[in-house]
């Protein structure tokens, strides 16, 4: 039997529900990047709670390179309020540690557009 690859799934369902997303707040006429950074923060938020789920039912997992993909992509908001209320990767140090490097590079990210693009 061989094994699934969960990766592709997981990256197109992804990349569907944040362009759904954006579309429906892009109608209510929400700022582009405000609804990017919302729609991506929240369904980085539901991937902990659903990949918290199957853990719970030791099913196939979604895997912590599409996690770390979707906090890197802007969904940081959502991967710390997903750990925090699903109590959900806390516990693995190479994750975390993972996390707080993406953190970090996006304030570093941040500070530099702060002080050297912005108009």
């Amino acid at each position: 039997m061989t094994k699934h690859n969960p990766y592709p799934f997981y990256l197109i369902s992804t990349l569907c529900l944040v362009v759904l997303a954006v579309l429906l707040l892009g109608r209510l006429r929400v700022p582009l990047l405000v609804s990017y950074l919302a729609s991506i923060s929240g369904i980085t938020f539901l991937m902990y709670g659903f990949d918290k789920a199957r853990a719970v039912k030791n099913q196939g997992r979604v895997p912590e390179l599409i996690l770390h993909g979707l906090a890197l992509a802007g969904g940081t908001p959502g991967a710390f309020f997903g750990q925090l209320v699903f109590r959900h990767k806390t516990r693995k140090w190479k994750f975390r540690i993972v996390f707080i490097l993406i953190f970090l590079l996006q304030i570093g990210a941040l500070i530099y557009y702060w002080k050297n693009l912005r108009p």
